[in-house]
């Protein structure tokens, strides 16, 4: 790891955090460096302006934690400025209000008429999608949740259907659902132009 890296890891208060972290980064490094043809320990990190890492130079990535666990999105051969976001999150309970907080009108209408028995997984599919969108765009929540519409629903497909502000428009989006290790569930957004 880098001294930033390291000064980083000193940092956490629980032993469990630092470790989680070493590894995770270190891990990081290690498959980067397959990509950029370097030695792990030498990959230098940028940052853009809202804290999201890159490699000058490449590959470009993105990288998601959640409860001991990690997903790594990886896209070799891009521009630099490809816009690549991936999440992935632990289901536990989480209240009715984070959801008409934070998803847009016409989100939080779908999830609310879903069955009971579907809303948790209907609202981790909506709040990974709009996770893995926003990280695409480098943009953190500095672009508001409900300022963009994801699908939700078990048969409706997965994608974005209404974008506004900055994000690119919605047809140039793609993205993914991913079905992880039981109670996890995450998704993986790029703006490809539409093309998969």
């Amino acid at each position: 790891l880098s001294d930033d890296e390291q000064a980083r890891a000193h940092r956490f208060v629980r032993p469990r955090d630092a470790d989680r972290y070493v590894v995770g980064r270190g891990r990081l490094r290690h498959i980067l460096s397959g990509y950029a043809d370097t030695a792990a320990a030498r990959l230098g990190f940028a940052y853009g302006p809202q804290g999201k890492p890159m490699l000058p130079g490449g590959p470009v990535f993105n990288l998601s934690h959640s409860d001991g666990w990690a997903a790594l999105a990886v896209a070799p051969d891009v521009p630099p400025d490809f816009q690549l976001g991936i999440d992935i999150e632990a289901q536990r309970r989480v209240e009715d209000g984070v959801a008409a907080r934070f998803f847009s009108g016409d989100e939080y209408a779908r999830l609310s008429a879903l069955p009971a028995t579907d809303w948790m997984a209907g609202f981790y599919r909506c709040w990974t999608r709009k996770e893995a969108v926003i990280k695409a765009a480098g943009s953190g929540l500095s672009t508001p949740l409900d300022s963009f519409d994801v699908t939700l629903a078990p048969g409706d497909g997965c994608q974005i259907t209404r974008t506004s502000g900055d994000l690119a428009p919605a047809v140039e989006w793609s993205l993914a659902h991913l079905d992880l290790a039981p109670g996890f569930v995450g998704a993986v957004a790029a703006v490809t132009g539409g093309g998969g």
